[in-house]
Formats: C-alpha cells, structure tokens, sequence
C-alpha cells in the first residue's frame, strides 16, 4: 500500500475541515467522483468552495498516490537524476509538486501553473502549510500547456490535465511541455481507455521529437495495445476517516487506476519488460502478462520450477519482468 500523505499535508487538509458539514462535502464529492467516472478528470469545472474542499478531502490523496507511483518508476530507470527544479503544469492545488517534494527532495525551485484560481489559491494555502523553503516560496500563478509561458524546468510534470483538452490541441501541448523540460517529463492521466488514448498519442509526439521513452514503455516501438484493451496501472492508498466520511464509504482503502508516461532528455535503463496486469496465479503456476519489445505476450511460471517460482511471485502489476526471456 502507498504510503499516506506527509503529515503536514494531512493537517493543512484537515485545517479546512473545522466547521464543514461532511454531508455537503459528501455531495460535493459525489460530483466530483462523477466528472471522473465520465471520462474527464475529477478536476473539471471545481469552482465552488466546498467542492475544493471535497476535491482536497476526496480526490487529492488519490492523484497524489498514483503520482508518486509514477515518480517512483521514473526514478527507477534514471536513479542519477536529480533535478532541481520542477514546472507543475495543470497544477490543480499542488498534488504533484507534494508528490515530487518528497521523491526529489533537493528540489529549490517549483513553480505550479493553473487555469483554476480557486485551485491556486488552494495550493498557495496548502504550500505555504509546509516547512519546505521551496513549497513556500514558489511561483504559483495562472497558467497551462496551451497558452501563455511554460517555465523550463529540469523536472515537468503535467498530471491529469491531458484528458481536459480538446482533441487538437494534445500533441501541441505536449509539444510545449516537452520545449520546457530540460531533464524528464512526467505524464500521468486516468487509467481510463480515453485517458489511454490521449497517452499513447502524446507518447507518439514525444518519440517524433526525440525523446527517450523510460517508463512504462519497454521500447520505441509502435504501441501493441489493440481492440479494446488500454495500459494502465493502480496503486492502493489508506483511506482517513474523512475521506470515508466524505466518500460514503466503509473499506479503509482506494485502488486508483492511472496511466503514465515518462521521457527523459537522456538516456535511461529501460526494462525488458513490464508487466500489464495482476498476475494470474493458479495450482500449477503463475501467468505474466507483459510488454515487451513492441508486443504484448503471456509467460507462465510453472510452480514446479521452486527457485523461479519464488522470486517471480514477488512481482507484481505495473513492475519490471527481471528474468530473461527466451524469443
């Protein structure tokens, strides 16, 4: 499970909780929860106060766990980088420049941009919260990928912001962002099937401009996701008792489903393979379902085979296939 946010995250939340009705906040959220499900992101048209609120409450800790799992697999294929400087683009109330804080944290200079004021007066509140001198001190204004100036920054990172824009302004958007990075460019969007599409075709301006794909792909290769299947991921969050309360809900966890894409001005490791999907595990043994070198395939793991077997059992969706394949 993904550990839960910084503590100070969780207070600067909790602060804006005194005094609120957890029944409007709850309707508030259902809102929220239902522009996600439609296939946008949980950030569109969060204007009102009580729904930053629910956002903050419902949906932050969520982005916030699927961006940290992302940022953990960028810094596995590239472990020397270390940027200093990071561009939150779609920035919504800072998720992702918290997330980058605490994978990065010889990060000095962040700067967040958002279309939504009511976002950035949020993530003003919730950096100045922190005792990072960065977070405190960062450059928070109006702003996104296809208009106005995109800070250039060693790290950007544009999260659940490619699902809002209309069809023909994604590959120049991304092609903004990728002029603004000047180390890696993390994208992380809904683990939806049109949050899949809009991520391969960014993935597809990224490799027409140069780019070193790290991360989920094991290649440069066209996609070999076909019909209807879409490459996706999930991590597990905790669950506090006001995102219960606020979410109706009485399992004491969240499985969020993500999709991601990292791309680095350098060269990385990239994995021989990745896995798709929770692995099946049966009697006789374990079935993989894997990416590797421009298609997708099925290895089994017969138990039989102990050593193997109990190495491979470790491994989980979303995670590197580290034995080697036979063609």
């Amino acid at each position: 499970m993904t550990p839960a946010l910084p503590a100070w995250l969780s207070q600067a939340i909790a602060a804006r909780l005194e005094g609120v009705s957890r029944h409007d906040l709850a309707a508030a959220s259902a809102a929220v929860t239902s522009a996600y499900r439609s296939g946008g992101t949980s950030k569109r048209n969060v204007v009102a106060a009580d729904a930053i609120t629910a956002y903050l409450t419902a949906r932050l800790p969520a982005t916030y766990a699927a961006v940290s799992a992302a940022l953990a697999r960028l810094a596995e294929h590239a472990p020397a980088f270390a940027p200093g400087s990071l561009a939150d683009i779609g920035a919504g109330p800072g998720t992702a420049s918290f997330a980058a804080l605490e994978r990065f944290p010889g990060l000095t200079d962040v700067a967040m941009r958002d279309h939504n004021e009511r976002f950035l007066q949020a993530a003003r509140a919730l950096a100045g919260a922190s005792h990072n001198d960065a977070l405190q001190h960062a450059d928070i204004a109006a702003g996104e990928a296809t208009v106005g100036a995109i800070p250039a920054a060693d790290l950007v990172i544009a999260g659940y912001m490619l699902v809002e824009l209309p069809d023909a302004a994604l590959a120049p958007a991304v092609t903004r962002l990728w002029q603004a990075t000047r180390g890696a460019l993390l994208l992380v969007e809904p683990g939806t099937p049109e949050g899949f599409r809009r991520m391969r075709r960014a993935r597809e301006a990224l490799i027409a401009a140069g780019a070193h794909i790290l991360a989920p792909c094991t290649h440069a290769l066209a996609c070999p996701m076909a019909g209807g299947d879409w490459c996706h991921f999930s991590v597990r969050l905790p669950r506090s008792r006001d995102h219960l309360a606020v979410k109706r809900a009485e399992v004491p966890f969240e499985d969020e489903r993500f999709c991601y894409l990292a791309a680095a001005r350098f060269e990385g490791s990239i994995a021989q393979a990745r896995i798709l999907a929770p692995p099946r595990h049966a009697k006789p043994g374990l079935t993989f379902k894997l990416c590797r070198e421009g298609r997708i395939e099925e290895r089994f793991v017969p138990a039989r085979d102990k050593a193997a077997f109990r190495a491979d059992r470790r491994l989980d969706w979303g995670g590197i296939w580290e034995p080697a394949l036979p063609d």
